[in-house]
């Protein structure tokens, strides 16, 4: 009876206390029971039940209508009004904030229990009408309008040429949206396919829930689809121009496309004042103006208002989890490289097919041991890792010579209850949708307890090597190795006096590692002339951020994220040192000095902000006693993140990388959070991460140091000040140029400029 349906529900009341949550699983089983008892007396009837949560009573309810997910949606429902009922009567239960008695938590239980309870009675169902889905709702709106509704639009309904008949159509769709989403917009593209290739009846209403009272405008941009036979394409047209715009990619997470052709700066989208044309033709006339090699051009082409951007998928991502079997977790730091099956491993017969046919692309006898297509590392992050590949047959294994070599081994790939191991987990990559895999490990007989990551101090007695790196390649080559990133063409300007500054300026060859995801064709080709003419080195280095990691939605603050958060994963794992130049700073010491410095065992070093120009102390927000950081670094300087070195090797051992994400992901829960991602950061992990302060010459920035400390500064950083907006190549000019200086920013600017016609 319904009276014993409400006495199994009650002895099941939700009781929410301060700190713990109501058992809504328990709760869960019992409700789903309810709804399969107590059919009707026809049986022709549909069946039917009651609910009662919390003295709450929804009657009837009707099996053909009423799902798992109603019942999820009741009890979050109740779990949120018993949650708030929680708050308003905790005070009047106990005073101490952090710990109940027993009597009082009872007591407490059972008053929320009670209200809410109440509240239940008063909400409960009275009207006895059954449940009405969507579909029915959809149309009664419909059918109540008596005028044409210019948010309700139909296709492929009764009566329109070359459709089939509604009782032919086993499927209808109707839509509900809010067209101010930014997610719908990834949904426009399946409705135009079921409209336009299924040819199904399709409904669309859209329902905004924008204020304009309230609510700033939630859509920015403009989103197309590209997919289909043929040549892809994705064509925006009547697009604003007054507008400075942007263009992002929002790719398969398995994929690393990059920009291989454009005129623009995709960073700065933009359309002549003078002309009001938007096209490539014209920033083709503005670019060769500035370089004195324009010849005859149209003034009025039929294309002035056409921009062409190409894009190529040039890697596959493989990712996946990694799980130590003897203890569950993840091995953090296990170093794992990907390379080209060797047919000596043995494999499905799946895969001897595959090689039976593909045995012309593989060169299987001339593997070398450490000719790997990409490395990496396993995060403490859910034992994630990724790596670079392309279509075909590879094996991962554990890196040669390492020290994760000598503690693991790979588990083979069949049932958990066998002993068989391998020396490499084999995969088929055969087509472009790439999947998340698990790979297991598990200890070497002796190794059950030595540590793969040895804390600082430590040292290795149980006979493995002390490194991170694989043997043999961990010895200096004898180069600077030189970390940057830039997006924009301005900034790619920037970076490339940077690189030229650096290269004079250091005795030792330099090598230089740039982050390849926002760099335009354009810059790739005038930079590897500029490598080739100096006398340097340069290597792109790319990484994908990992869906589990959240993400930004700034592309500023993109790029700040790439800056410090995968420090550890982005470097081929032989490197063991790494300077991070910031691309507008220009440099006036050897950095090889800079490269030698002692770093005291902390993993990477950072120079302090300058306070000695009195006219920005107001702004100096680290500097007041009472201020956040400074309660919070008790005593330990505020760094800048302009320049940095890092000791990738100690970094890697301390699994510091592991720390940074872990806190990122705590502080990023709070958009108010990490104003400045790539400064704050290490920052505020200091009592965790230590930071070797750099003697203070190392970065001078006019926004914080006085105009005496210039003369000793070994690098110059083109910082915004916080009291005037000055745009960066005044300042540049302005800054980089006297005495102090062997030559001046327009001279180096000069310099570089003549690289650019190898675009």
């Amino acid at each position: 009876s319904d009276s014993d349906f409400k006495a199994v529900f009650d002895a099941a009341k939700i009781s929410t206390g301060s700190i713990v949550e109501a058992p809504l699983t328990f709760t869960l089983p019992l409700i789903r029971q309810s709804c399969s008892a107590n059919p009707m007396q026809n049986a022709g009837q549909a069946q039917s039940s009651i609910i009662s949560v919390n003295s709450r009573v929804l009657s009837p309810i009707n099996r053909a209508t009423f799902s798992v997910e109603d019942i999820k949606l009741v009890l979050q429902l109740e779990f949120e009004r018993s949650e708030a009922l929680a708050l308003s009567l905790k005070q009047w239960y106990h005073s101490d904030s952090n710990n109940f008695s027993d009597s009082s938590l009872e007591a407490y239980s059972w008053a929320v229990s009670d209200a809410s309870g109440f509240l239940g009675q008063v909400t409960s169902s009275e009207s006895g009408n059954e449940r009405m889905d969507v579909s029915m709702q959809v149309n009664n709106l419909i059918d109540s309008l008596t005028e044409p509704n210019s948010l309700i639009f139909s296709w492929n309904s009764d009566g329109e040429k070359d459709v089939p008949s509604k009782q032919s159509l086993m499927v209808e769709v109707t839509a509900i949206i809010d067209p101010l989403n930014k997610d719908v917009q990834r949904l426009m593209p399946i409705l135009e396919a079921v409209r336009d290739k299924l040819h199904l009846p399709l409904r669309l209403v859209l329902a905004p829930t924008f204020d304009s009272s309230r609510d700033p405008l939630p859509l920015s941009s403009y989103y197309r689809f590209v997919a289909g036979t043929g040549t892809p394409a994705a064509i925006f047209s009547h697009l604003p121009k007054n507008h400075v715009l942007t263009m992002r990619l929002d790719v398969p997470e398995g994929w690393n496309v990059q920009q291989i052709s454009a005129i623009q700066d995709t960073d700065n989208l933009r359309c002549d004042l003078k002309t009001n044309a938007c096209g490539d033709a014209v920033a083709m006339r503005q670019t060769c103006a500035i370089s004195n090699t324009c010849s005859e051009m149209s003034p009025n082409p039929p294309d002035r208002n056409v921009a062409v951007v190409e894009y190529a998928l040039i890697t596959l991502l493989f990712f996946g989890q990694c799980y130590d079997l003897d203890n569950g977790v993840p091995p953090a730091g296990l170093q794992l490289t990907l390379s080209k099956a060797s047919f000596r491993v043995h494999g499905s017969q799946l895969i001897t097919k595959y090689l039976s046919r593909h045995k012309e692309e593989l060169v299987s006898g001339n593997i070398s041991k450490t000719n790997h297509f990409s490395e990496s590392i396993v995060m403490h992050n859910l034992g994630y890792f990724q790596l670079r590949t392309l279509p075909g047959i590879w094996e991962v294994k554990i890196a040669e010579g390492s020290r994760g070599e000598k503690i693991f081994r790979i588990k083979n790939n069949g049932d958990e209850g066998t002993k068989e191991t391998a020396e490499a987990k084999m995969f088929v990559l055969k087509n472009f949708l790439t999947s998340s895999e698990l790979l297991r490990v598990e200890r070497k007989a002796g190794f059950e307890k030595t540590p793969l990551l040895l804390e600082q101090g430590d040292s290795a007695l149980d006979g493995t090597a002390d490194v991170v790196t694989a043997d043999g390649e961990n010895e200096d080559d004898g180069m600077v190795h030189v970390f940057s990133l830039a997006t924009g063409h301005l900034y790619e300007r920037f970076l490339k006096i940077m690189m030229l500054s650096v290269t004079k300026r250091t005795s030792s060859k330099v090598k230089f590692w740039l982050f390849e995801n926002f760099l335009s064709p354009s810059f790739k080709a005038s930079a590897a002339a500029m490598a080739k003419d100096i006398g340097c080195e340069i290597e792109y280095v790319t990484y994908k951020w990992p869906e589990w990691l959240r993400g930004q939605q700034e592309k500023q603050r993109i790029i700040w994220g790439y800056k410090i958060l995968f420090l550890d994963v982005l470097f081929p794992l032989r490197l063991k040192k790494i300077i991070y130049v910031d691309a507008d700073q220009v440099i006036r010491s050897d950095l090889k000095e800079l490269w030698d410095l002692d770093l005291n065992g902390a993993p990477y070093g950072f120079t302090p902000f300058c306070d000695s120009r009195n006219e920005t102390i107001g702004y100096q927000f680290w500097r007041p006693k009472d201020s956040f950081w400074a309660r919070h670094l008790q005593g330990r300087p505020y760094h800048i993140s302009a320049l940095y070195v890092v000791d990738l090797a100690t970094f890697r051992k301390q699994a510091v990388g592991d720390k940074l994400r872990s806190q990122y992901q705590s502080l990023s829960a709070d958009p108010n959070s990490l104003a400045n991602l790539d400064q704050d950061l290490p920052n505020y992990s200091q009592h965790h991460v230590r930071i070797f302060s750099l003697p203070q010459e190392w970065l001078w920035c006019e926004s914080w140091c006085s105009d005496e400390t210039k003369a000793s500064a070994k690098t110059i950083d083109l910082c915004n000040n916080p009291r005037y907006k000055e745009p960066k190549l005044s300042m540049a000019k302005r800054i980089i140029s006297g005495d102090l200086f062997k030559e001046s920013w327009i001279e180096l600017d000069q310099e570089v400029r003549k690289y650019d016609v190898f675009y």
